[in-house]
């Protein structure tokens, strides 16, 4: 089992907060390594839609990665696992999966009913729903002029390091809103958000989608 977790970063927030998770976490933390391409070459092709281009990029720093001694490898940001189904296959390590994992998470919790909060494409893919409903749990997205701003918030802001009283504000109504559709618990599932709610209560528990990544890879490399 694993004592080298590889990060293939995208955002420099989220790979910043995974790597101070990973290694402060544990007395003992495994050794990792972070490879990244440029954030702004990511998002040329997923502007184009070009998920193969988005799994090159990332089989890239696997192999990068893998040769500098990795076990296996985890991507802090949702919104390049639209691609995973290209990479995983052609992958020279094994991934976890960072849906996956939320949905366990919440399975393992007791929670029933996830608000999805994300960049626009997360939350209107299959990314989570896919793995939620493998876990027997269910979903709300935001409306769609909600589901826009969101995204502004974190494209124009919160990837840039800018983590704003607007965005947080926006956010908790929308949070709280879910909470009135049903929704039991809410998925931070941008790696960003968790940035933006540190130290703050909301109206639901909040599942957040980096530290459970991290965690469920220091669990893997404990196993060791």
């Amino acid at each position: 089992m694993p004592r080298h977790i590889g990060i293939v970063a995208c955002s420099p927030p989220g790979a910043a907060l995974c790597y101070q998770l990973l290694s402060t976490a544990v007395a003992d933390p495994p050794e990792i390594s972070i490879h990244a391409h440029p954030f702004e070459t990511y998002m040329h092709h997923i502007h184009a839609g070009d998920w193969d281009g988005v799994g090159a990029l990332m089989l890239d720093s696997a192999h990068r990665l893998a040769g500098i001694g990795a076990d296996c490898l985890i991507a802090p940001c949702n919104t390049i696992h639209h691609a995973m189904d290209f990479v995983e296959p052609r992958s020279p390590r094994p991934w976890l999966h960072i849906a996956a994992e939320v949905a366990h998470e919440a399975q393992r919790r007791g929670f029933r009913r996830i608000a999805l909060l994300g960049t626009k494409l997360i939350m209107e893919s299959r990314v989570y729903p896919d793995r939620f409903e493998q876990a027997g749990i269910e979903y709300e997205i935001p409306d769609p002029s909600e589901r826009e701003q969101i995204d502004r918030f974190i494209f124009d802001e919160m990837v840039g390091g800018k983590f704003t009283g607007d965005a947080r504000a926006y956010l908790e109504a929308v949070i709280a809103r879910m909470q009135q559709r049903g929704c039991d618990a809410a998925g931070l599932c941008c790696t960003e958000l968790p940035l933006l709610f540190q130290g703050i209560e909301t109206a639901l528990p909040l599942l957040d989608s980096t530290r459970i990544l991290a965690t469920a890879a220091l669990e893997r490399s404990r196993q060791c």
